[in-house]
């Protein structure tokens, strides 16, 4: 009998790393997990064939992990904050020695430490969209009621401005009404931005999410769940466009009911 080929994955917040997981068990893959204190869902041992709990920052005990299990190919998946690195962050040496020889605190230039260092040690990171097939987003409207113009509009007009502020690494979300841009996404994070450029506009707001103009595919794909629609929501925000083909649809079925019950309008755009 063939031995089962190993996969490993670093799950950071929320249901991808659990739909991810879920499906590499599919396709016949023996999961072994790093999990991220600060973020990671405890649900994931109840999919993974192995699960490790590392605090952000424990670079070696992720290799470590990854060795001990003989896993070479690694996926990133789900978020980890950056504001991780200004609140009790305790890096171990490997860690420490990626920041100091970075460029500079960007999510690229830590990502790609990251991965360089891994590299190193036999372990490649691979992309994060290798495997998501049904997840992606397709183009056009995709769930909840159909956009009115001037939401088409927004959505137009904040395409351009969003791929902008992605290109240079601050954010990739920014929140709009009326061809005004209310919010603009940076170390907070997604949610935080919604809520701001909502309580800004009041109603009648939309949302666009875009992936950086060169996106590198194995860490930090934009994605959406069901909470980006909740938190839009209790924000005012009714309607949202995401780029097409780039970004991940994490548990679809489950956004299309959200969509719908929330009367929020889901479209995917083409750059």
């Amino acid at each position: 009998m063939a031995e089962q080929q190993r996969i490993g994955l670093l799950a950071g917040y929320g249901a991808f790393p659990l739909e991810l997981a879920q499906t590499l068990k599919n396709e016949g893959f023996a999961v072994h997990v790093v999990a991220i204190k600060e973020e990671a869902s405890t649900a994931i041992t109840s999919i993974a064939d192995s699960v490790e709990w590392l605090s952000v920052g424990q670079i070696k005990g992720l290799i470590k992990t990854m060795q001990q299990h003989q896993v070479s190919d690694l996926i990133f998946a789900g978020k980890v904050q950056k504001l991780h690195l200004f609140r009790n962050f305790k890096p171990d040496l490997l860690a420490a020695k990626i920041l100091l020889k970075i460029k500079d605190k960007t999510d690229d230039s830590l990502m790609l430490g990251i991965v360089d260092a891994l590299a190193e040690e036999g372990i490649t990171v691979r992309s994060q969209l290798a495997y998501a097939g049904d997840m992606l987003a397709g183009q056009g409207h995709l769930f909840g009621p159909k956009p009115s113009q001037q939401q088409i509009k927004d959505m137009q007009f904040g395409f351009p401005q969003a791929k902008h502020i992605a290109g240079l690494d601050i954010g990739q979300t920014i929140v709009v009404r009326d061809e005004a841009v209310l919010a603009v996404e940076a170390i907070e994070g997604t949610d935080e931005t919604i809520k701001r450029g909502g309580a800004l506009g009041k109603k009648n707001v939309t949302v666009v999410k875009v992936a950086k103009p060169n996106q590198d595919p194995r860490f930090d794909v934009p994605a959406m769940g069901v909470g980006t629609l909740e938190t839009m929501a209790m924000s005012g925000c009714n309607a949202i466009g995401i780029e097409a083909g780039k970004t991940l649809l994490i548990e679809r079925e489950l956004l299309a009911q959200s969509a719908k019950k929330l009367g929020i309008s889901v479209v995917g755009l083409q750059g």
